[in-house]
């Protein structure tokens, strides 16, 4: 039998990563069809409190968040530690201070479909996720999704960009 730590740190990782991305989907399968529509609600709950642990690492890792390059690549690094070595993306910049971070592979949504789950409500998870992050990581900015893998779409685009209402708000 081998010994833990005989296992290489990057194949626990993966397998941890795996069940991490697995338990979302398997909660649905169970808990939607008892809990019913107060599912989403409670759901989403979840992962806005996940954003506050996402929060976290990003002020122990010292992430920069000052603009929205920053910001962009540090919620893709917290995603990927979050999520695990499957998950890729990549960020880009747009414009003076915009940026579009492309996900190209979601384990999230390669774990629901692959145990029989709906990839769709894993945008949900990933929306309250996401927008909770960023606006804990810097609120003068806000992220919108252009397009989403679990909506059907080749793959995610997260635009990120200044926020006009905050903005507004510090000028009055």
């Amino acid at each position: 039998m081998p010994d833990l730590r005989s296992i290489p740190d990057e194949v626990k990782w993966k397998l941890s990563a795996q069940c991490a991305a697995r338990l979302p989907a398997m909660y649905e399968l169970v808990f939607l069809p008892a809990v019913g529509e107060k599912y989403d609600e409670l759901e989403q709950a979840i992962w806005i409190e996940l954003s506050k642990f996402a929060f976290d690492i990003a002020r122990s890792l010292q992430l920069p968040v000052k603009n929205s390059k920053d910001l962009a690549q540090s919620m893709s690094t917290i995603r990927s530690i979050l999520f695990g070595p499957d998950y890729k993306d990549e960020a880009m910049d747009v414009g003076e201070d915009g940026s579009v971070v492309i996900v190209k592979h979601c384990p999230l949504v390669a774990e629901a479909t692959g145990i029989g789950a709906s990839p769709d409500r894993a945008f949900r998870r990933c929306l309250a996720f996401s927008l909770s992050v960023q606006k804990n990581l810097n609120p003068n900015y806000k992220s919108r999704y252009v397009r989403a893998m679990c909506m059907g779409d080749h793959q995610c685009e997260i635009k990120v960009d200044k926020d006009a209402e905050q903005e507004k708000k510090k000028t009055n």
